[in-house]
């Protein structure tokens, strides 16, 4: 009689048989691996998705400008980024999947201009 490593219980099974369950092996193995430390992509990938998520939450119309600061203050970290798009005045977007911003200084105070991706911006 074999012991499962995760809930404790007795079990029968093949010799090299470790845990009672399929969940039990889920579960064990997803709180080992909780105790490692993240690797780079985990990293990055969580700061992509952050940056998306609130460019996305503070720009609902499609359009919108929002206080540097605000966004800074919420987690944004404008050195992740997916893409960039520069349009006809010279301006260049950048962005976090579908979702961009440009940096602006307007009445003395720092601003992100956020857009949202359009069909247009493809053919450039």
């Amino acid at each position: 009689m074999k012991v499962c490593p995760n809930c404790n219980e007795a079990f029968e099974g093949r010799a090299n048989k470790l845990f009672c369950s399929l969940y039990c092996k889920s579960a064990h193995n997803y709180e080992k691996d909780k105790k490692k430390p993240p690797t780079r992509f985990k990293i990055v990938d969580n700061q992509l998705r952050l940056n998306r998520k609130l460019l996305a939450k503070y720009n609902q119309a499609g359009k919108a400008t929002i206080r540097k600061d605000k966004l800074l203050k919420d987690g944004f970290d404008p050195n992740f980024i997916t893409n960039w798009w520069k349009n006809s005045k010279g301006d260049t977007y950048l962005f976090c999947y579908d979702y961009g911003f440009l940096a602006r200084k307007e009445n003395g105070k720092e601003k992100y201009i956020l857009i949202q991706w359009q069909e247009y911006m493809n053919k450039q």
